[in-house]
């Protein structure tokens, strides 16, 4: 097993410290780091996109496994850190950039790539969407995050929220591995865990109503404590009568909630 540097050494080293905003909480054991390449299951001769390599720990598990890693870090402090870090690896190029303006596109120009990332949960479901819509699409990705923004993700009808929906829609996710907060440093307040998504080849809705999907569904989960009759009503700006007839047509009771409804049944409601 890869014996990484701590993440304290290495932030003294470069006279360094977490930067809270941006939600940095660096991954310290090298048995969890191993689990997460384990997850993204890295074919010979792959190549992986790394969002958020912070520090490099998971970037050097990924390197040992991939032909070809791209790593793209938002903190302009980090990168040339990574990139001193990592000079005697020529698989691996470092980027500095935000992911959500990042087109994997341009690096990846047939997709068939692998994801693996450490991320904090406010831009969890706008990454997850971002490279899941993109032309080259990945295989799978492997993610580590909150253990219940995971416990989200992955969860069936009738604990259905809008970021499972985002996810599912486009593949299968399981969570493989719950990783405690003390294997981060500095040690955040809970647990995490990775979430690992099998995408489909196609997703379930078709890329010309994926759009109104999405909007169908923010309506009904806008005002969750509300009925889909009147959280439809509200959002869609229709009467409640139409949202009734609407609902009632796909075969829905107008008294059920937002996360109760199965995939089939929102595409039903299109």
């Amino acid at each position: 097993m890869i014996q990484t540097t701590h993440p304290k050494k290495l932030l003294e080293k470069y006279h360094l410290r977490p930067h809270k905003g941006l939600g940095q909480n660096f991954l310290s054991d090298d048995t969890a780091l191993d689990g997460i390449a384990d997850a993204a299951g890295i074919p010979e001769h792959a190549a992986v996109l790394e969002v958020g390599p912070g520090l490099g720990s998971l970037t050097r598990h990924l390197a040992e496994r991939a032909e070809r890693v791209v790593a793209v870090e938002l903190d302009k402090d980090l990168v040339p850190v990574l990139r001193k870090e990592f000079s005697d690896c020529p698989n691996v190029e470092i980027i500095q950039g935000d992911i959500l303006e990042f087109k994997p596109d341009d690096y990846f120009s047939d997709g068939g790539y692998y994801v693996a990332a450490n991320i904090p949960y406010y831009i969890t479901s706008a990454v997850i969407r971002h490279l899941l819509e993109g032309k080259a699409r990945p295989k799978r990705l492997a993610l580590t995050v909150q253990k219940e923004v995971a416990e989200r993700i992955c969860a069936a009808p009738g604990k259905l929220s809008l970021l499972a929906l985002s996810v599912q829609v486009y593949g299968k996710a399981d969570m493989p591995m719950i990783i405690p907060a003390d294997a981060f440093y500095p040690e955040p307040n809970v647990d995490s865990a990775v979430v690992r998504i099998e995408l489909y080849a196609e997703p379930l809705i078709s890329p010309e109503q994926i759009d109104d999907f999405f909007n169908l569904a923010k309506a009904g989960f806008g005002q969750k404590r509300k009925t889909l009759r009147n959280a439809l009503s509200s959002n869609l700006h229709i009467s409640g009568a139409e949202a009734e007839t609407k609902l009632l047509s796909a075969g829905i009771d107008p008294m059920r909630r937002a996360e109760t409804l199965s995939i089939e049944e929102w595409k039903r409601l299109l």
